[in-house]
C-alpha cells in the first residue's frame, strides 16, 4: 500500500475498528475513511454500493460486526446470524464489483468446534460442531471466510481473513449484561469497590481456559498483514484436501476466568469475595488459538495482560466514571 493510499475501515468507532485506525495512523497511511451506522448502514445492499460506487476505496478492513458476549449471542440468536452475514455479504460484494486491491476480513476464534483439539489451528475449521451458545455468529463468520475465498478463486481477488482470539482494549463494551467477559469483569469489580460490597457473582465455575490480546497488538497484526501477506500466501491445503485460506491472531498466552477475574480484581483494587454461580452456563471449556502461521511470518505481540488490563481500566475510568 501506498501511504496515501484510500483505506476504508468499516467499523472504525469500534474496539477493533478504532484500534486498526490508530495504527495505520501510526504507520503513516494519510487517507483513512470510515462511516458510523448513522452515515451507512452496511446492512442496506444498495447504500453500500452506492458507497462503493462513489468514493472508491483501494484497500478495505472489514471489522464491522454485531458482537455480544454469552448472553447476548444466546438472546439475539437471529440479529447475530442476519446482521452478520448481510454485513459481510454487502462489502465483500461491493469490494470485489468496484475492483478493491485488497480486503482484510475479521473474524473470531468462535468459528473452531466445541471439541476441537487445542490449541485451535487454522485447518479445525468445520470439523466438528460449534459452541451451541454463539452457533450463530460463528456461522456468518464462517460464510464470510469461505466468500472471501471463494471470489479470490473465481475472480482472482485478494481477499485474506484473520481470526483474532478474544480481545480487550481501549473503546470496548461495558455493558453490564452484554459485554464480553474482561470487561464485564472491570465494570463489575469497578462498582463492587465504589458501592462497597464484600462479594462479587461471576458467572460458571471460573474453570474455562481463555486467551486474550489487547486490541493494539491486534492492530499491530493486521497492519502487518495489509502491507505482507497475500491470499496466495496464506491458502493452504490441509489433510482432508480442504482449502483453508484464513489465519489466527491470539497471544499465545491462555488463564482459567479465576485468574481473569483475580487479576481484574487486582488492577482495579476490589478487596471483596469472589463468588461462582455454577447455574451458569461456562461455554467452550478451552479456546487457544495456535498463532504460530502468523507469527513465523513475522510478527509477535507485545503487551502483557496486567499491562493491558491496566490500560482498559484507565479507559473505562475515563469513558465510564465521574
Amino acid at each position: 500500500m501506498e501511504k496515501d493510499s484510500k483505506i476504508y475501515v468499516a467499523g472504525h468507532l469500534g474496539l477493533v475498528g478504532s484500534g486498526i485506525w490508530r495504527a495505520l495512523e501510526r504507520h503513516g497511511y494519510t487517507n483513512l475513511m470510515g462511516r458510523s451506522i448513522d452515515q451507512l448502514d452496511l446492512i442496506n445492499q444498495q447504500e453500500v454500493d452506492d458507497f462503493f460506487a462513489a468514493e472508491k476505496p483501494e484497500y478495505v478492513v472489514l471489522v464491522a460486526a454485531k458482537v455480544g458476549g454469552i448472553v447476548a449471542n444466546n438472546t439475539y440468536r437471529g440479529q447475530f446470524i442476519y446482521e452478520n452475514m448481510m454485513i459481510e455479504m454487502n462489502v465483500i460484494h461491493s469490494a470485489y464489483k468496484h475492483g478493491v486491491k485488497k480486503l482484510l476480513f475479521l473474524g473470531s476464534s468462535c468459528i473452531y468446534p466445541k471439541l476441537a483439539p487445542q490449541p485451535l489451528k487454522e485447518e479445525h475449521l468445520l470439523t466438528g460442531p460449534l459452541e451451541s451458545t454463539n452457533e450463530p455468529y460463528a456461522i456468518a463468520k464462517i460464510a464470510g471466510i469461505r466468500l472471501c475465498d471463494a471470489y479470490n478463486r473465481q475472480y482472482e481477488t485478494n481477499f485474506i481473513s484473520a481470526m483474532p482470539t478474544n480481545m480487550y482494549g481501549p473503546g470496548d463494551n461495558y455493558h453490564p449484561q452484554n459485554s464480553h467477559v474482561l470487561p464485564a469483569f472491570i465494570r463489575r469489580f469497578h462498582e463492587a469497590k465504589k458501592q462497597g460490597l464484600d462479594k462479587v457473582t461471576c458467572w460458571g465455575s471460573g474453570s474455562p481456559l481463555r486467551e486474550f490480546l489487547y486490541s493494539d497488538d491486534l492492530a499491530e497484526a493486521c497492519v502487518f498483514l495489509l502491507e505482507n501477506v497475500d491470499y496466495k500466501d496464506m491458502a493452504f491445503e490441509d489433510e482432508s484436501g480442504t482449502i483453508q485460506a484464513h489465519v489466527n491472531v491470539g497471544s499465545g498466552a491462555e488463564v482459567t476466568i479465576k485468574e481473569l477475574a483475580e487479576a481484574v480484581r487486582e488492577v482495579v483494587g476490589y478487596e471483596g469475595e469472589i463468588e461462582w454461580d455454577t447455574s451458569k452456563p461456562d461455554g467452550t471449556p478451552r479456546k487457544l488459538m495456535d498463532s504460530s502461521r502468523l507469527m513465523g511470518m513475522g510478527w509477535k505481540p507485545e503487551i502483557s495482560m496486567i499491562e493491558g488490563i491496566k490500560r482498559a481500566y484507565a479507559d473505562f475510568k475515563e469513558r465510564y466514571t465521574d
